[in-house]
């Protein structure tokens, strides 16, 4: 039987479960850059010139080993030409008997191709993403009854599954299961911070970001200075150089910010990991030989894996288990615009600035700046979730709206009413300036929360505790910020508010 098999580009790699049992003799390839999956939101230019780049990478490789492979380039003269028109005019032209693909990222574009086999008229096969430890049904099995899904319980599940960092014993290498505790450093430029992974680019790249900046030129973001790994060669490449140089410090900074360094220890490598390039449990197993071989402490390589084999793994079964309602989610009632400056970086606040400009230029930010600084203030600000969640989705080059949406909705936005975490991530201008330098060089001061030079966050976030007392008055993690809040003297909550309200009303000039 004569296949067509659909490779997406993130599933950049031969061990696809759709190229499984595939003969290069009878069975075609399949690959398109199409304007619907390049412009539906506003995708950063660097993201584009990596899966554009890398999708044309690999496409030479099949051709080498044999596939024949129906490469389509973005064509800017027909950009309304969608996925589905593309199979199916080599459906027709080769009378393929079925179409061949693994299941794609993002529920939009699932729901689509479930539907392929009435307009194709033949058989659309939608094969498991075996590249992920556990599947959507493993993950619905480990939910069903549960009252509350913690990722903790559910990463300890996936330690013991792959037997990563676990002695023969069934016990967690280190004595702990979680070193998280050990990982809250702030960083003051010792160890310096090593420089980032660099490749070159080469012919191919050079002509994806030119017609990245020809027809994508309004795309948030920019492509000057591009050095991402196109190719699963160079993502190797790009793991070495973490584990050699980056990786033993990983642990302890890995929740700081500096107002220097855009990278610090972070791998950089989420990425490759995402659209293919890299294998996740092959990421996480030289991770855990970098620990049995002295090369790394156990906080650093644990951290690391908690990352992919924790959290990863964990959204992405949200993902799947509850969408599409998920998506509508807004249990906090919030109804503000997303401010202008988080397309421009045009804010006073210094460690908004420094975060989405690295954003702006890098297509990256770690962790923590998503969550406790641009995620912040989105939640103290009362951001309507689709547009921060849409903003995330955008901006970075590792973002798909698998991993995306559970991250920002649940884990950022608290819009699930606590479904994905436990309590919100919210915090004051005190949180930075405990693990960053950015408020030293800010024009607000950090130690103040009323005055017009105030850092916002201060008050902001009192503002977010009184309206939301409600919602979080009886949640026992909450339960001291509450207790601190009516401590407070009545003038200076009426301050406090008094404060927020204006900042409020005069978001985009911050």
């Amino acid at each position: 039987m004569a296949s067509l098999i659909l490779i997406l580009g993130d599933q950049l790699t031969t061990d696809l479960s759709a190229l499984e049992n595939a003969n290069p003799d009878t069975d075609h390839i399949v690959m398109a850059e199409v304007h619907d999956e390049a412009s539906y939101t506003n995708h950063h230019k660097k993201k584009l010139v990596l899966l554009f780049s890398a999708m044309r990478h690999f496409a030479q490789q099949l051709e080498h080993d044999g596939w024949t492979v129906h490469y389509q380039r973005y064509h800017p003269d027909n950009p309304a030409q969608s996925l589905e028109a593309v199979v199916a005019h080599h459906v027709q032209d080769l009378g393929a008997e079925r179409v061949i693909t693994t299941e794609c990222g993002e529920w939009r574009l699932h729901e689509q191709i479930s539907q392929w086999h009435q307009s194709l008229g033949v058989p659309v096969e939608i094969r498991s993403d075996t590249r992920f430890i556990a599947s959507k049904q493993e993950f619905m099995d480990w939910a069903e009854g549960r009252k509350q899904l913690r990722m903790e319980f559910f990463y300890r599940e996936m330690r013991r599954k792959t037997g990563l960092l676990v002695t023969p014993e069934g016990e967690p290498e280190g004595g702990e299961w979680n070193f998280d505790a050990d990982n809250r450093r702030k960083w003051s430029g010792n160890p310096a911070a090593p420089s980032p992974f660099r490749v070159e680019p080469d012919d191919v790249t050079r002509e994806v970001i030119e017609l990245v900046e020809t027809h994508f030129k309004d795309h948030f973001g920019t492509t000057e200075d591009f050095h991402f790994a196109v190719t699963a060669e160079d993502a190797e490449q790009a793991l070495a150089h973490f584990m050699d140089f980056a990786l033993p410090c990983f642990g302890d900074f890995q929740d700081a910010m500096s107002d220097d360094e855009d990278w610090l220890f972070h791998s950089i490598l989420s990425p490759y990991i995402n659209c293919g390039l890299l294998d996740p449990l092959s990421v996480c197993e030289a991770a855990a030989q970098a620990w049995y071989s002295g090369q790394a402490p156990i906080n650093a390589v644990e951290g690391f894996v908690r990352q992919i084999l924790g959290w990863r793994e964990f959204v992405r079964g949200i993902y799947w288990m509850t969408m599409p309602e998920y998506a509508q989610e807004n249990r906090l009632g919030n109804t503000r615009k997303l401010p202008w400056f988080y397309w421009t970086g045009d804010t006073k606040m210094r460690c908004m600035h420094r975060a989405i400009d690295a954003t702006r230029r890098n297509g990256y930010a770690h962790h923590i700046q998503r969550l406790m600084v641009t995620g912040n203030f989105a939640l103290l600000a009362g951001v309507k979730p689709e547009e921060i969640c849409d903003w995330y989705l955008a901006v970075y080059a590792d973002a798909y709206d698998w991993v995306e949406l559970p991250n920002t909705l649940g884990m950022v936005m608290h819009a699930d009413g606590g479904y994905l975490g436990s309590k919100p991530y919210a915090a004051s201008g005190k949180y930075i300036q405990r693990m960053s330098d950015h408020c030293r060089n800010c024009h607000y001061k950090v130690n103040k929360a009323t005055e017009d030079d105030a850092c916002p966050f201060n008050s902001l976030y009192w503002h977010f505790i009184n309206r939301h007392q409600a919602d979080f008055a009886n949640n026992p993690r909450m339960g001291m910020m509450y207790r601190n809040w009516e401590k407070q003297k009545p003038e200076r909550r009426k301050a406090l508010l008094k404060r927020a309200e204006f900042l409020l009303a005069n978001l985009d000039t911050i």
